[in-house]
This record gives C-alpha cells, structure tokens and sequence, in this order.
C-alpha cells in the first residue's frame, strides 16, 4: 500500500516526529510516501534528520523529502497534515502583550479572545493559500487534516472558501477523558463518553461505565481529586453552574467565558502556577519561547537519545494516522471531529464548525446526529460561534469594521474593555502584525494614522499580567535537562506550535 502524505509545519519537533510514528506503526503503511515542508530550513532539517533516524532504526526504507517549497510538499499528496503557526513567536508575543495594556489577560491567546481573533486573521490568509496550492498540486482525493489553531476557523475558511475537504484536528476531548476516568478511579478505556460542542468548548453530555451514569456524581468526583481541585478551578466551577464538564484546560477555558480573568485582582483565585496550562498570564507563549530555545540548544542529545519504536503499543492518541487508517484499510475508528455542523447539532447554527463523535472506515466520514446540546452549553457555544463566524469573514474579506465587531462580542474582551479600547486596541494589533496580515492594507494605513495622532488611551495600571512568570534562559534550563524536554513537549502540541510566515503568491 503506497499513497504520499505531506507535513505543512513540519518543523514542529515533537508534534511531526509522533505523528510519523503513529502512522509507521500501522503495518499496511511500511511503504508510503513522506514529505516535510517547512519554511526554516534549520528546524525542518533537524526534525527530518531526527526522524530519518527513527525510521532507518525500525527497519523501514521509506526516505522523507524535505523541501521549502510547498507546492512541491504537495505534488501528488494524498494527505495533508498542517501544524502551521503563523508569524511565529514574534506574532504570538504580539497576540499576549498588546491585550495586557488593556487589562485582557489571557494564558494562549490561539482559539478565542483578542490572541486567538488575530491569530485567526493571520492563519486564515495562509490557509487559503496552502487550499489553492492543494487544489492544484495535490491528488484529486486529497484530505486536509488541520491540527492548527485556532481550529474552527481555520477549518471554516478551509471548507467555506477554500475547497478542500477538511477535518480539524485536536485532543482535548482524549485528556478530559482520561481525567473522567481518573477521578472514578477507572481505566479510560471502560468509560464511554459522548463529547459534543465546538473545538475547545466541547461537552461531555454523557460518560457511562458499564451501562452506568457518570455525570451525575462528576462534580464530587473532581472536587475530592487532591489534583484536579486545586488544577481545575475553572472547569469545576463551569462544570458546577452548567452540569457538563469541559473539555479544555483551565488556563484554556478561563479565556473564553467572561466571568474569570475580566478583574485582575481575581485571577489567582482561579488558577493554579504549579503547570503553564493551569493559568499562567501569557504561559503557553513562555513555554514555547523557552521550547524553541531549548530545542535549538539541546537538538544533539535528541539524536543520542533512543529512537522512537513504532508498533501499536506505542502508538499515540492524535486523531490523524487513525483516521487515515480507516480511510485505506476500512478498520473502524470512532474518534472526535471538527467538521460543519449541518444538523449533527441541532441547537447550533447548521455552518458552524462543531466538534462531535464520528466514524472513519473505507467508506469515509461519518457524523451520527448527536441532538440538541443541553441549553446552558449551547449558549456559551453560540456566543463563540458568533465570533468565529465575524472572525472568518474579517479575514477572509480584509474586513476590519467586521474585526473589531468580532472583538466586541468577545466574550472575556467585552467583560474587560469598552467600545473606545478596542478600537484602539485593534490599531495596535493590526499594526504589530502589518508583515502577516495583507488583507488589512488599508486598514492599517489608517489605523497608523489614529495612533501617531495622540490623545491615545493608556495602558492599565495592571499591565503585567496577574500571575506573568519570567521567561528561562537556557542556562537555566540546563540544571534540570528533564524538566527542560517536559517543557518542551509541552510547548510542541502540533496545532499551537508551528511558525509559517506567508509566502508571495
């Protein structure tokens, strides 16, 4: 069985290299095609070096093309795995630091709130880009499986205007599951869960053990874990007022509600500093910047460490080499997709982007009807969905008026700022993020204009971020070298991790 499967963001270190390893672990695959794109030359060669490395040590002769260019990436390909992150950690810090002067703290800054908007303007330009480049280079039955943020409007535009066949990609719906399952003192794999909502703020309407319902007692089961209590404030707390638990992580789901980063004062009630993830001001922007450096440093001890073995029982839980699994062999896989709407929610607009339980076989995608969300649940999604929808078309139109308006329905954004801060607030954005965003041409003339006129709002007092944590050195980093490749798996989750900076056309 050979077919070509092409990595867009390939130099995303520990995202590319398991996802590699979870597709070469199933036998039918020993003989495929790969190729790697990425635009920096450094990391995409060490990342090819490193898992040439793997694959020459399990046996297989299959040789990995790397290559700059994209459209060669794509001649022919089959399937498409994108893990781009465009503008890098230049545009990322932008997408943290500027919200802060106006008091909007957030912990990423990739799917929703001020960070994520922009963020999407700048990852949907390129999307379509690498659609036209798809359309015209790849195989006629080619898939887009797109692991980047901000999920539901990348994989919007991809569908709406790009015309592409696309599913997005994440795994928050696998941790949340373990955790279920943790806190009943079960294995994973004895507890059935039904997960339904939009990427990042996905429901789980229903987890059963052996017939038996789980959601009732969920609450007390997290409140007693001596881990999760003090981890997972914020989605207690959700899980509390809306009977359903979440599927993100606390710093994750803290940005997109208004009710729990909007005062400064009141953050650290929420949050917890032990781990990135739980809250920290502008962590997952620390971790990857400290991730690259780390990376770039320690890159020869990667290739002395033992390589990674492919078969099954190492095989990870990212959606992507299952899906294509199924697609060729016609294996069942039931798994969690981010894909149009189109009734599987009834309770959700028809063109949104949601994420619910499907099924892949030789036969393709198949999306069961999950029914109506409970009420609480599908009007925290709407009010997301609303800004996902003005997002999209923003970026897709160059449509700054439509930009702004997606910054005031922001639901933390709103809590934080009046009308006349986000104003301004967009300026600076548009501004800082001029080289990414050539759709906003004009609008960032004249928002250059409104800035060097004067009379501008101040920063707030509280600019700094509630609970900002100090970036580490790599001397730092190098007293604890296991801590240091923790971190930097935590900074490498594919969908957040890569940098692709637009190409011309």
């Amino acid at each position: 069985m050979s077919f070509k499967v092409t990595f867009i963001g390939a130099g995303s270190i520990g995202f590319t290299r398991g996802l590699l390893r979870d597709l070469l672990s199933v036998p039918e695959f020993a003989n495929i095609e790969v190729s790697f794109m990425d635009i920096d030359r450094r990391n995409l060669d060490m990342v090819t070096e490193l898992c040439q490395r793997d694959i020459d040590e399990n046996g297989l002769s299959i040789r990995i093309r790397p290559t700059t260019d994209r459209r060669e990436a794509l001649e022919g390909a089959k399937y498409v795995f994108c893990t781009i992150r465009v503008g890098g950690l230049e545009a990322f810090a932008t997408d943290v630091d500027i919200p802060l002067k106006y008091g909007v703290d957030q912990c990423v800054g990739d799917t929703l709130c001020a960070g994520g908007i922009m963020y999407g303007q700048r990852g949907i330009v390129e999307m379509l880009e690498i659609c036209r480049d798809i359309r015209e280079k790849a195989a006629p039955d080619v898939l887009l499986l797109n692991y980047s943020n901000p999920m539901a409007m990348l994989t919007w535009a991809c569908i709406q205007y790009g015309g592409v066949r696309t599913i997005g990609l994440c795994h928050g719906v696998q941790h949340g599951h373990h955790q279920i399952a943790e806190v009943y003192g079960l294995d994973k794999k004895d507890v059935d869960i039904i997960c339904a909502g939009i990427n990042h703020q996905t429901w789980y309407v229903s987890a059963k053990h052996e017939g038996r319902d789980l959601t009732e007692g969920l609450l007390d089961a997290f409140e007693w874990h001596p881990e999760y209590s003090r981890t997972e404030k914020v989605r207690i707390d959700m899980l509390r007022r809306f009977g359903y638990y979440s599927t993100e992580s606390n710093g994750h789901l803290s940005e997109y509600v208004p009710w729990y980063r909007k005062r400064s004062d009141e953050i650290q009630d929420w949050i917890d500093l032990s781990s990135w993830i739980n809250g920290e001001t502008g962590g997952y922007l620390r971790v990857c910047t400290e991730g690259r450096s780390w990376f770039e440093t320690d890159f020869p001890n990667w290739l002395r460490d033992p390589a990674f073995v492919y078969g099954a029982e190492h095989r990870g839980e990212e959606h992507g080499s299952y899906i294509v699994e199924g697609l060729e062999t016609g294996r069942v896989y039931r798994g969690h997709f981010n894909t149009v709407n189109g009734g599987v929610i009834p309770n959700l607009p028809a063109d949104a982007i949601i994420e619910a339980p499907g099924y892949v076989d030789r036969n393709g995608t198949s999306m069961p009807v999950v029914g109506d969300l409970p009420l609480g649940a599908a009007a925290v999604c709407n009010v997301s969905i609303s800004v996902q929808r003005l997002a999209v078309e923003a970026a897709v139109h160059g449509d700054d008026k439509l930009l702004r308006q997606a910054f005031m329905m922001d639901p933390l954004v709103g809590a934080v700022c009046n009308p006349k801060e986000i104003w301004q607030m967009v300026d600076e954005m548009l501004v800082a993020g001029e080289k990414w965003l050539p759709q906003y041409g004009d609008a960032i003339a004249a928002a250059k204009e409104r800035l060097a006129s004067g009379n501008l709002i101040p920063p707030r007092a509280d600019s700094q971020g509630a609970a900002r944590l100090k970036v580490k050195t790599v001397e730092e980093m190098q007293q604890d070298r296991d801590a240091a490749n923790k971190n930097a798996g935590e900074s490498d989750k594919g969908k957040d991790r890569e940098k692709v900076q637009p190409q011309p056309s």
